[in-house]
């Protein structure tokens, strides 16, 4: 017996509702189980093949890229990181894409804003000045103190050569501090500066949004634990509080701790914070062909380009810099070939 057009209308409509249902329901079981991670810190990953690599083309060419920064802007990735060079220069380079598949391919521009040393950079759109920042770290022996963060500042963010020379955040004179990887994030009030001493402490300074980026307080410990280095600090959408990602180390391989607070100010409680269970590590990594037992310097994908640093908990994508046992423990740290992956969460 045929069925009535009538009828045959109603089942597809009945079918397209119930597929629609069953699409919403495993989107919020898989954004349950990623918010589940934010209750009992067990966090795991699904991690790609490397994304992008060490450019060889220049005349000086590169042996690692690292320390990444990433946001989205309009329909194109924007992408910083450190490369260091064959001739031991280290330097920023820029590049931008449209799909994850593209990166390692896209065309690389050095910054070239120091002839010393500059590296580990932090890119955001700063909307009280209209300015896109670039923060990042630098050496210069005919300043005092000779090391410290400092920022570049443009307004068109996709034109490598736009970027000025540095700009100290802190003035000629100022104390001589034990401090590396600096980054920058902000309320309604005021601008949070984080950093770490590499002796188990992080620090922050803050100054009044209107003052950024001068005007900094003297710095306060906040957070002292088992932690190394590349703190990063989010504010979690939905959630009402913030986390603190910040690399640690154990058995020669290095990995990814997570705090959790209410306000940047702390306090920081442990979310994941051990070797037993990380944030981030080799443990808890899914690998497809094996390429890193590191999971080292690294920023999250945010939810847009600004100085609050949103995060989605239930969307969290992780590009990290990685490298094998052999890379790691058998090269002097300049060495290290260091490469781009990401990490997914696992739902």
């Amino acid at each position: 017996m045929k069925s009535l057009p009538g009828t045959r209308i109603g089942w597809l409509a009945a079918a397209a509702v119930l597929l629609g249902l069953v699409a919403r329901v495993s989107a919020a079981a898989a954004g349950q189980g990623a918010w589940k991670a934010f209750e009992d810190g067990r966090f795991s990953w699904q991690a790609s093949a490397p994304l992008v690599t060490p450019s060889s083309k220049a005349a000086d060419p590169a042996i690692s890229i690292k320390d990444p920064t990433i946001i989205r802007d309009g329909d194109r990735w924007h992408l910083f990181a450190t490369v260091r060079l064959a001739s031991g220069k280290v330097d920023i380079e820029y590049l931008n894409f449209t799909d994850w598949k593209e990166a390692d391919q896209a065309p690389r521009h050095r910054l070239n804003l120091h002839d010393q040393y500059y590296c580990a950079p932090q890119v955001f759109y700063f909307r009280p000045q209209k300015r896109w920042y670039l923060i990042y770290q630098i050496a210069d022996q005919n300043h005092k103190p000779p090391f410290g963060p400092a920022c570049s500042t443009t307004t068109t963010l996709g034109d490598p050569k736009s970027w000025p020379k540095p700009r100290w955040l802190f003035p000629e004179g100022s104390e001589k501090r034990k401090w590396i990887d600096f980054w920058v994030i902000c309320d309604q009030v005021k601008a949070r500066l984080f950093y770490t001493s590499n002796d188990g402490r992080m620090w922050r300074c803050e100054t009044k949004l209107a003052d950024f980026p001068n005007g900094w307080s003297p710095p306060a410990v906040a957070l002292q634990a088992d932690i190394f280095e590349a703190s990063h600090t989010y504010r979690l959408k939905g959630m009402d509080k913030y986390l603190t990602i910040v690399e640690a180390q154990a058995d020669a391989r290095r990995y990814y701790k997570a705090y959790v607070a209410d306000r940047l100010e702390g306090p920081w409680r442990g979310l994941a914070d051990s070797c037993s269970k990380p944030f981030a590590a080799f443990s808890n990594v899914v690998q497809g062909k094996e390429w890193t037992t590191n999971i080292s310097h690294g920023e999250l994908l945010r939810t847009g380009v600004d100085e609050t640093m949103e995060v989605d908990p239930a969307d969290l994508r992780f590009l990290f810099q990685g490298a094998s046992d052999p890379e790691y423990r058998g090269n002097p740290y300049g060495k290290i070939p260091w490469r781009l992956g990401m990490l997914e969460m696992a739902k």
